[in-house]
């Protein structure tokens, strides 16, 4: 979410607004903003990533305004079709603000049976009768959360309009109604003076059905639109019966806007990908043939590193490749392979790793992946200290505020980065042993080449750790999962100076001053330049990148894996407690998960991990709530209901990453809940009943890893085949070489080829398994749209 641009003005006397947005799927809301304050052209710069764990029509994004009252107003929003994402995929857009109204906010479908039937009255005329069977609607919005939803049926003709009304079905936006109703089409003419039997045809082809969706709503503003659906009756023209499935649309009146560019527009990055992703053994060569690219001789010539090689952005290779190898537990070797070999390519001991090569993206993710809870444990506390204190720590003479002092301000910043400092470097410990490894043998590989400079095995690491990991999360720490939101004005600038700091501490630059472009940031550093601080690092780096350093002692100190509010249902531990719902304060660590009545209270209950013996979803019928899950422990479960869809399914992983190796796992579970006596599912009336669906977590037992192989795989062999084009370049680049093996041809430049035969082996393969994949994909296509019937679910 980038920027907003011209809003309307407040109508007060100082014009300006406090605004927000929120990113929904259709109308859930499943991420919000910072409130920007006093702004009509708000700048956000807030990234949101998630799963979609439903169908949905619409990806839309709605602009809130906090008034003086802390009410919340809409001023439009951007609505985008979920075909339509593929068009912006990865490209700023500036999009419009559209109105928003009951009658634009649609979602969900309705299913309908319409039969047409010949009748003979009493006095012997033939009669055509219309039953419209109105059977189910799924997934019609929560309004103030709850959903009453009843359907009027209308036959519509050039000369009539009759309503019919089915009852109303409460607290569900999935009703199930399988309701009739008759309408007669052709009627006889009332008695007339020319002839008994005059009929009046009406023209069956002019005719049509309408339905319309309404939340019956007990207020006095009336009941709620939900949405409609119209359809010709021209659709019995073949058969006499016509049943399916139809989009609930928006009403047909809608109030358009007169001027459509008078709400402002909104700045959007979108990246919706979506897999279609086959069994396992489907990427089977593929999989091998990526696998065992750390063995290739030269590496150069394998099929990850030719990926590197034929995507634009070196990113869009690490991020798959990273997550297989780190699946089969393969990142360690082939890290270390494609790191020699650009450390062989390397003639400056300064550049070592400084380019956005293969290597240096693939140890980032490894880094982001791996050392998410590392970064948790050692800078987070801190980061929430800077981000509540708000202390000025402004060292630029030029940006100083009238109020503040200079001195007061460097001693201040001079803290933080003490703090900061300190933490990371007594953190060696803690750092991932996957990391270790690779560290030790990227020092390994920069020594053996540059063995004159003795500093080098210690840059060699400190580019990494230091340049890529922890600066980058003290400067964004919003974007590595340290805070919530981007954080505010000034405190960004605190993090700024802090990161840039520590940097260059980490380092280990010869001429510490020159490094900086700014005067004021040169004579700051003097306040670091002891030798303390350099061994300190060298320390840390030591103990990081040393050989053998398994240290599988489990760390004391519990990680906090999720926090937030949600709200749970009574356990019914009193024998005469209510069992009512109540929003709790939930926290999650790597030893139990826990709720509170607020967030700094005392836990009201604990829960260890190893108790946690299965975590599911609810079905939503038991409570006639959404986005519920269950945690079941020994004695009982725990219904919870999270804030929206990303959320529980967010919760659901996390508990049931940490609790995978718990011994006393189920393997069956009761979908619904306990209730009167029974359980819904199942009907068994003791509450100790075996469960009577299989439990869902196949989940890895690793709490940082959550990785589908074959899904990855997937999405390299759609890189490979989107590049198809560039292999057969590097084709012919291996045949150049190994035929004139002269001067290098401009056009093949750009490729890294150190074995012509090796790599041109290495294409054929792929290029073949790329092909069956890519047959495969298509007779799937084929297949399915053969099958799929117009107008089925």
């Amino acid at each position: 979410l980038g920027e907003a641009k011209n809003l309307p003005p407040y109508p007060g006397p100082n014009k300006m607004r406090d605004c927000y947005c929120t990113v929904n799927l259709d109308q859930e809301e499943v991420f919000r903003t910072k409130i920007v304050e006093k702004s009509l052209c708000p700048f956000y710069g807030e990234d949101f990533y998630c799963e979609i764990p439903r169908s949905f029509r619409h990806l839309s994004f709605y602009i809130f305004d906090r008034d003086v009252f802390r009410r919340d107003s809409i001023i439009g929003k951007v609505a985008v079709k979920k075909e339509d994402l593929q068009k912006y995929h990865g490209r700023d857009t500036w999009f419009q603000f559209q109105h928003v109204d009951a009658d634009s906010e649609v979602q969900g479908k309705v299913h309908l049976e319409l039969r047409l039937s010949e009748v003979i009255t009493d006095s012997g005329v033939v009669c055509h009768k219309l039953a419209a069977r109105d059977l189910e609607c799924q997934g019609l919005p929560i309004v103030n959360g709850q959903c009453d939803p009843y359907a009027t049926v209308t036959l519509l003709g050039p000369s009539r309009s009759e309503a019919k009304k089915t009852k109303v079905k409460r607290k569900t936006n999935n009703p199930q109604f399988d309701e009739v109703f008759y309408f007669e089409v052709t009627r006889p003419l009332s008695y007339t003076r020319r002839s008994h039997f005059d009929v009046e045809e009406e023209d069956v082809d002019k005719m049509a059905v309408r339905i319309d969706l309404w939340n019956a709503s007990n207020l006095k503003f009336g009941d709620e639109f939900l949405g409609e659906i119209k359809i010709p009756l021209k659709v019995l023209r073949q058969s006499s019966v016509h049943e399916a499935w139809y989009f609930l649309q928006p009403r047909d009146n809608g109030s358009k806007s007169a001027k459509p560019d008078d709400l402002g527009s909104l700045r959007l990055n979108v990246v919706y990908t979506e897999d279609h992703v086959f069994a396992a053994e489907y990427y089977q060569p593929l999989r091998d043939l990526l696998l065992k690219s750390a063995d290739v001789e030269p590496v150069s010539a394998s099929a990850a590193h030719v990926l590197g090689e034929v995507c634009r952005e070196k990113q869009e290779a690490a991020i798959p490749l990273v997550r297989l190898f780190l699946h089969y537990g393969k990142i360690v070797p082939f890290l270390s392979a494609i790191a020699n070999a650009e450390v062989n390519r390397t003639l400056d001991p300064n550049t070592i790793f400084r380019g956005n090569s293969l290597t240096s993206k693939c140890i980032d993710e490894t880094m982001k992946l791996a050392g998410m809870h590392y970064l948790q444990v050692t800078l987070k506390p801190i980061i929430d200290e800077i981000c509540g204190d708000h202390k000025p720590c402004e060292i630029d003479p030029v940006k100083l505020k009238d109020a503040e002092n200079l001195d007061n301000n460097r001693e201040n910043l001079r803290h933080y980065v003490d703090r900061i400092f300190t933490v990371i470097t007594n953190s060696g410990v803690s750092c991932p042993t996957v990391m270790c490894d690779i560290f030790f043998s990227l020092r390994e590989s920069a020594a053996k080449r540059f063995q004159g400079d003795h500093d080098v095995r210690y840059t060699a690491v400190s580019s990494f750790i230091f340049l890529r990991f922890f600066a980058p999360a003290i400067l964004s720490p919003n974007l590595f999962h340290l805070r919530p939101h981007h954080p505010d004005q000034q405190t960004s600038r605190t993090l700024t100076l802090i990161s840039k700091t520590i940097q260059t501490l980490g380092s280990l630059a010869k001429s510490k001053s020159a490094s900086f472009k700014e005067s004021y940031m040169a004579s700051f550093y003097d306040f670091f330049n002891e030798h303390k601080y350099a061994d300190a690092v060298k320390n840390f780096l030591d103990l990081i990148s040393s050989s053998g350093r398994r240290d599988h002692k489990r760390i004391e100190t519990p990680i906090m894996l999720k926090e937030g509010f949600m709200i749970k249902r009574a356990q019914g531990r009193k024998r005469f407690g209510r069992k009512n719902f109540k929003k709790r304060w939930f926290c999650l660590t790597n030893h139990e998960f826990m709720y509170h009545k607020n967030k700094a209270d005392h836990p009201l209950c604990n829960i260890p991990i190893e108790n946690i013996l299965a975590v599911e979803k609810l079905e939503e019928e038991s409570f006639k709530m959404k986005n519920m899950f269950q945690v079941i422990q020994p004695e009982r479960a725990l219904y919870i209901q999270a804030n929206n869809c990303v959320e529980a399914k967010d919760w659901i992983d996390i508990l049931t990453k940490v609790s995978q190796c718990n011994k006393k796992r189920l393997s069956t579970y009761h979908p619904s809940a306990y209730l009167n006596g029974h359980w819904l599912c199942c009907k068994a009336s003791s509450d100790c009943a075996a469960g009577c669906s299989p439990c869902t977590g196949g989940l890895p037992a690793n709490i940082q890893l959550d990785v589908d192989g074959d899904r990855e795989t997937e999405r390299i062999y759609s890189l490979f085949s989107t590049y198809m084009s560039k292999l057969d370049k590097i084709q012919e680049a291996c045949g150049s070489k190994s035929v004139y093996d002269g001067p290098e041809q401009e056009e093949y430049s750009g490729f890294v080829i150190d074995d012509p035969q090796e790599t041109y082996k290495t294409l054929k393969l792929l290029a073949a398994t790329v092909h069956t994949l890519e047959q495969e994909h298509a007779q799937y296509k084929k297949d399915k749209f053969m099958k799929t019937k117009y107008g089925s679910q």
